[in-house]
Protein backbone atom coordinates (compact mmCIF):
# COMPACT_ATOMS: atom_id res chain seq x y z
CA UNK A 1 0.00 0.00 0.00
CA UNK A 2 0.98 3.16 -0.57
CA UNK A 3 2.48 5.42 2.14
CA UNK A 4 -0.53 8.38 3.32
CA UNK A 5 0.84 11.85 2.26
CA UNK A 6 0.17 14.54 4.13
CA UNK A 7 0.62 18.46 2.98
CA UNK A 8 0.13 21.00 5.71
CA UNK A 9 -0.53 24.46 4.80
CA UNK A 10 0.03 27.78 6.41
CA UNK A 11 1.58 31.48 5.82
CA UNK A 12 -0.04 34.83 6.03
CA UNK A 13 -3.39 35.80 5.79
CA UNK A 14 -4.18 36.81 1.76
CA UNK A 15 -0.64 35.18 0.71
CA UNK A 16 -2.95 32.71 -1.19
CA UNK A 17 -3.62 29.66 1.25
CA UNK A 18 -7.12 29.04 -0.36
CA UNK A 19 -5.72 28.96 -4.03
CA UNK A 20 -3.22 26.43 -2.53
CA UNK A 21 -5.66 24.20 -0.69
CA UNK A 22 -7.98 24.26 -3.82
CA UNK A 23 -4.98 23.14 -5.75
CA UNK A 24 -4.25 20.29 -3.83
CA UNK A 25 -7.68 19.17 -3.65
CA UNK A 26 -7.86 19.31 -7.30
CA UNK A 27 -4.82 16.92 -7.35
CA UNK A 28 -6.87 14.71 -5.08
CA UNK A 29 -6.18 15.41 -1.69
CA UNK A 30 -8.60 15.13 1.15
CA UNK A 31 -8.59 19.06 2.46
CA UNK A 32 -9.56 20.50 5.48
CA UNK A 33 -9.82 24.20 6.27
CA UNK A 34 -8.61 25.73 9.12
CA UNK A 35 -8.05 22.84 11.10
CA UNK A 36 -7.20 23.83 15.09
CA UNK A 37 -3.73 23.11 15.67
CA UNK A 38 -3.62 20.78 18.80
CA UNK A 39 -6.34 18.64 16.49
CA UNK A 40 -3.96 17.85 13.82
CA UNK A 41 -2.76 14.51 15.24
CA UNK A 42 -6.14 12.64 16.07
CA UNK A 43 -7.42 14.25 12.82
CA UNK A 44 -4.47 12.60 10.98
CA UNK A 45 -4.91 9.26 12.97
CA UNK A 46 -8.72 9.10 11.70
CA UNK A 47 -7.98 9.99 8.19
CA UNK A 48 -5.45 7.02 7.87
CA UNK A 49 -7.49 4.27 10.32
CA UNK A 50 -8.31 1.19 8.72
CA UNK A 51 -11.60 1.20 8.60
CA UNK A 52 -11.98 0.13 4.53
CA UNK A 53 -11.48 3.21 3.44
CA UNK A 54 -8.42 5.13 4.48
CA UNK A 55 -7.34 8.46 2.59
CA UNK A 56 -3.94 8.40 1.01
CA UNK A 57 -3.75 12.15 0.41
CA UNK A 58 -4.70 14.40 2.95
CA UNK A 59 -4.12 18.44 2.97
CA UNK A 60 -5.09 21.03 6.13
CA UNK A 61 -4.49 24.34 6.56
CA UNK A 62 -3.41 25.89 9.59
CA UNK A 63 -2.71 29.08 10.31
CA UNK A 64 -3.47 32.47 12.77
CA UNK A 65 -7.29 31.53 12.64
CA UNK A 66 -6.93 28.23 14.46
CA UNK A 67 -5.79 30.32 17.93
CA UNK A 68 -3.62 27.75 19.20
CA UNK A 69 -0.29 28.19 20.76
CA UNK A 70 1.26 27.27 17.08
CA UNK A 71 4.48 27.52 19.54
CA UNK A 72 3.57 23.67 20.00
CA UNK A 73 3.75 22.89 16.67
CA UNK A 74 7.08 20.60 17.08
CA UNK A 75 5.03 18.74 19.57
CA UNK A 76 1.91 18.02 17.35
CA UNK A 77 4.07 17.23 14.52
CA UNK A 78 6.21 14.81 16.61
CA UNK A 79 2.49 13.06 17.50
CA UNK A 80 1.87 12.98 13.73
CA UNK A 81 5.08 11.76 12.64
CA UNK A 82 4.71 8.64 15.78
CA UNK A 83 1.74 7.12 13.57
CA UNK A 84 4.02 6.80 10.38
CA UNK A 85 3.18 9.94 8.74
CA UNK A 86 5.47 12.64 7.56
CA UNK A 87 4.30 15.68 6.62
CA UNK A 88 5.76 18.34 4.38
CA UNK A 89 4.84 22.09 5.69
CA UNK A 90 4.18 24.88 3.04
CA UNK A 91 4.78 28.02 3.83
CA UNK A 92 3.04 30.92 1.73
CA UNK A 93 4.02 34.77 2.42
CA UNK A 94 4.11 38.06 0.76
CA UNK A 95 5.29 40.89 1.45
CA UNK A 96 3.34 43.85 3.77
CA UNK A 97 2.96 45.91 0.20
CA UNK A 98 1.39 43.24 -1.44
CA UNK A 99 -0.40 41.70 1.46
CA UNK A 100 -2.08 45.70 1.96
CA UNK A 101 -3.04 46.09 -1.80
CA UNK A 102 -4.71 42.65 -1.77
CA UNK A 103 -6.80 43.17 0.89
CA UNK A 104 -7.74 46.51 -0.30
CA UNK A 105 -9.16 45.22 -3.17
CA UNK A 106 -11.26 42.16 -1.68
CA UNK A 107 -12.35 44.56 1.26
CA UNK A 108 -11.97 41.25 3.41
CA UNK A 109 -11.39 41.56 7.17
CA UNK A 110 -8.14 40.26 8.57
CA UNK A 111 -8.60 37.41 11.09
CA UNK A 112 -7.09 39.67 13.81
CA UNK A 113 -9.47 42.83 12.81
CA UNK A 114 -11.67 41.24 16.18
CA UNK A 115 -8.45 42.85 18.60
CA UNK A 116 -9.35 46.21 17.52
CA UNK A 117 -5.46 46.58 15.30
CA UNK A 118 -4.92 48.59 12.47
CA UNK A 119 -4.05 46.44 9.16
CA UNK A 120 -0.45 46.83 9.49
CA UNK A 121 -0.34 46.23 12.92
CA UNK A 122 -2.16 42.81 12.19
CA UNK A 123 0.66 41.98 9.56
CA UNK A 124 2.89 42.39 11.81
CA UNK A 125 1.38 40.24 14.84
CA UNK A 126 0.54 37.56 12.54
CA UNK A 127 3.79 37.32 11.10
CA UNK A 128 5.33 37.18 15.01
CA UNK A 129 2.80 34.42 15.35
CA UNK A 130 3.81 32.49 12.74
CA UNK A 131 7.38 32.40 13.28
CA UNK A 132 7.08 29.02 14.38
CA UNK A 133 5.63 27.60 11.28
CA UNK A 134 7.84 29.24 9.18
CA UNK A 135 11.33 27.79 10.68
CA UNK A 136 9.44 24.35 10.12
CA UNK A 137 8.69 24.44 6.76
CA UNK A 138 9.53 22.29 3.82
CA UNK A 139 8.38 24.66 1.57
CA UNK A 140 8.10 27.87 1.02
CA UNK A 141 6.85 30.16 -1.13
CA UNK A 142 7.00 33.85 -1.72
CA UNK A 143 3.35 34.76 -3.29
CA UNK A 144 4.36 38.50 -4.01
CA UNK A 145 4.83 38.64 -7.91
CA UNK A 146 3.07 35.55 -8.37
CA UNK A 147 -1.22 34.97 -9.87
CA UNK A 148 -3.36 32.51 -9.49
CA UNK A 149 -1.96 29.91 -12.20
CA UNK A 150 1.48 30.73 -11.20
CA UNK A 151 0.66 30.01 -7.80
CA UNK A 152 -0.77 26.45 -8.47
CA UNK A 153 1.99 25.69 -11.61
CA UNK A 154 4.86 26.30 -8.43
CA UNK A 155 2.77 24.14 -5.96
CA UNK A 156 2.38 21.28 -8.25
CA UNK A 157 5.94 21.69 -9.32
CA UNK A 158 7.42 22.14 -5.31
CA UNK A 159 5.71 19.15 -4.13
CA UNK A 160 5.63 17.37 -7.01
CA UNK A 161 2.35 16.41 -7.18
CA UNK A 162 0.61 14.94 -9.45
CA UNK A 163 -3.18 14.21 -10.15
CA UNK A 164 -4.17 10.71 -9.05
CA UNK A 165 -6.90 10.97 -11.60
CA UNK A 166 -7.29 11.70 -15.38
CA UNK A 167 -9.10 14.63 -16.96
CA UNK A 168 -12.66 13.93 -17.60
CA UNK A 169 -13.82 14.76 -20.91
CA UNK A 170 -17.44 15.60 -21.98
CA UNK A 171 -17.74 16.83 -25.68
CA UNK A 172 -21.36 18.46 -25.70
CA UNK A 173 -23.12 19.64 -28.69
CA UNK A 174 -25.81 22.46 -28.97
CA UNK A 175 -27.43 25.00 -30.88
CA UNK A 176 -26.47 28.91 -31.09
CA UNK A 177 -29.84 29.53 -31.21
CA UNK A 178 -30.05 28.53 -27.79
CA UNK A 179 -27.07 29.98 -26.59
CA UNK A 180 -23.77 28.77 -25.85
CA UNK A 181 -23.27 26.31 -22.72
CA UNK A 182 -22.26 28.16 -19.87
CA UNK A 183 -19.75 25.33 -18.36
CA UNK A 184 -17.93 25.31 -22.15
CA UNK A 185 -14.04 25.37 -21.83
CA UNK A 186 -13.82 25.31 -25.67
CA UNK A 187 -16.57 26.08 -28.35
CA UNK A 188 -16.29 25.30 -31.91
CA UNK A 189 -18.25 26.63 -34.22
CA UNK A 190 -19.41 24.03 -36.69
CA UNK A 191 -21.88 26.44 -38.93
CA UNK A 192 -19.66 26.93 -42.02
CA UNK A 193 -20.12 22.99 -42.92
CA UNK A 194 -21.46 21.23 -45.17
CA UNK A 195 -25.28 20.71 -43.67
CA UNK A 196 -27.75 17.55 -44.07
CA UNK A 197 -30.49 19.13 -42.94
CA UNK A 198 -31.09 20.24 -46.79
CA UNK A 199 -31.16 16.05 -47.58
CA UNK A 200 -34.96 15.30 -47.23
CA UNK A 201 -33.63 12.02 -46.15
CA UNK A 202 -31.27 13.11 -43.82
CA UNK A 203 -33.23 15.56 -42.10
CA UNK A 204 -35.27 13.63 -39.43
CA UNK A 205 -31.75 12.05 -38.43
CA UNK A 206 -29.46 13.59 -36.31
CA UNK A 207 -25.48 13.25 -36.05
CA UNK A 208 -25.20 9.83 -34.45
CA UNK A 209 -27.34 8.03 -37.41
CA UNK A 210 -25.02 5.77 -39.73
CA UNK A 211 -26.39 7.84 -42.72
CA UNK A 212 -26.04 10.98 -41.74
CA UNK A 213 -21.81 9.54 -40.46
CA UNK A 214 -21.51 8.12 -44.00
CA UNK A 215 -22.46 11.59 -45.33
CA UNK A 216 -19.99 13.70 -43.34
CA UNK A 217 -16.99 11.24 -44.08
CA UNK A 218 -17.53 12.17 -47.89
CA UNK A 219 -17.34 15.54 -47.36
CA UNK A 220 -13.39 16.76 -47.39
CA UNK A 221 -14.10 20.01 -45.30
CA UNK A 222 -15.29 18.34 -42.70
CA UNK A 223 -12.55 15.63 -42.71
CA UNK A 224 -9.78 18.55 -42.58
CA UNK A 225 -12.08 20.23 -39.47
CA UNK A 226 -12.00 16.95 -37.62
CA UNK A 227 -8.71 16.91 -38.83
CA UNK A 228 -7.26 20.10 -37.24
CA UNK A 229 -9.76 19.88 -33.76
CA UNK A 230 -8.18 16.24 -32.91
CA UNK A 231 -4.30 17.98 -33.81
CA UNK A 232 -5.47 20.96 -31.50
CA UNK A 233 -6.69 18.70 -28.63
CA UNK A 234 -4.18 16.02 -28.78
CA UNK A 235 -1.83 19.22 -28.28
CA UNK A 236 -3.78 20.99 -25.10
CA UNK A 237 -5.64 18.40 -23.07
CA UNK A 238 -2.52 16.90 -21.66
CA UNK A 239 -1.07 20.18 -20.45
CA UNK A 240 -4.52 21.46 -18.85
CA UNK A 241 -3.90 17.73 -17.30
CA UNK A 242 -0.76 19.49 -15.69
CA UNK A 243 -2.97 22.58 -14.65
CA UNK A 244 -4.79 20.70 -11.66
CA UNK A 245 -8.14 20.32 -14.02
CA UNK A 246 -10.06 18.06 -12.97
CA UNK A 247 -13.14 18.16 -15.91
CA UNK A 248 -12.90 19.88 -19.69
CA UNK A 249 -16.06 20.41 -22.22
CA UNK A 250 -15.67 20.98 -24.82
CA UNK A 251 -18.95 22.25 -27.35
CA UNK A 252 -19.50 22.20 -30.64
CA UNK A 253 -22.05 24.54 -32.25
CA UNK A 254 -24.25 24.31 -35.29
CA UNK A 255 -27.84 25.85 -36.27
CA UNK A 256 -30.21 23.62 -34.65
CA UNK A 257 -27.90 21.42 -32.96
CA UNK A 258 -28.78 18.21 -34.48
CA UNK A 259 -26.79 16.84 -37.19
CA UNK A 260 -22.80 18.78 -37.37
CA UNK A 261 -22.78 19.45 -33.64
CA UNK A 262 -23.67 16.43 -32.91
CA UNK A 263 -21.62 14.23 -35.33
CA UNK A 264 -18.56 16.20 -34.64
CA UNK A 265 -19.05 15.36 -31.24
CA UNK A 266 -19.28 11.73 -31.49
CA UNK A 267 -16.44 11.39 -33.57
CA UNK A 268 -13.82 13.50 -31.16
CA UNK A 269 -14.77 11.74 -28.18
CA UNK A 270 -14.62 8.19 -30.08
CA UNK A 271 -11.06 9.93 -31.19
CA UNK A 272 -10.00 10.47 -27.09
CA UNK A 273 -11.06 7.19 -26.10
CA UNK A 274 -8.52 5.66 -28.97
CA UNK A 275 -5.55 8.39 -27.44
CA UNK A 276 -6.01 6.25 -23.90
CA UNK A 277 -8.39 9.07 -21.93
CA UNK A 278 -10.34 7.48 -20.27
CA UNK A 279 -13.00 9.12 -18.42
CA UNK A 280 -15.04 10.39 -22.11
CA UNK A 281 -18.64 11.76 -22.03
CA UNK A 282 -21.20 12.79 -25.13
CA UNK A 283 -23.88 15.39 -24.24
CA UNK A 284 -26.57 16.52 -26.84
CA UNK A 285 -28.21 19.13 -25.31
CA UNK A 286 -31.01 19.84 -28.11
CA UNK A 287 -31.61 15.92 -28.14
CA UNK A 288 -32.14 15.31 -24.51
Amino acid sequence: MTTPRLILVTGMSGSGKSVALRTLENLGFHCVDNLPAEMLPEWARRMIADDGFPIERMAASIDIRSRSDLAQMPEWLGEVGAIGLDPQLVFLESSDEVLVKRYSESRSKHPLSHLGLALADSLRLERQALKPLRALSDVLIDTSALNVHQLRRTLTKELDATPDHQLSLLFESFAYKRGIPADADFVLDARMLPNPHWEPALRPLSGRDKAVREYFEGEPEVTTYVKQVTDFLDTWLPKLQGETRSYVTVAFGCTGGRHRSVYLAEVIAEHARDRGWEEVATFHRELE
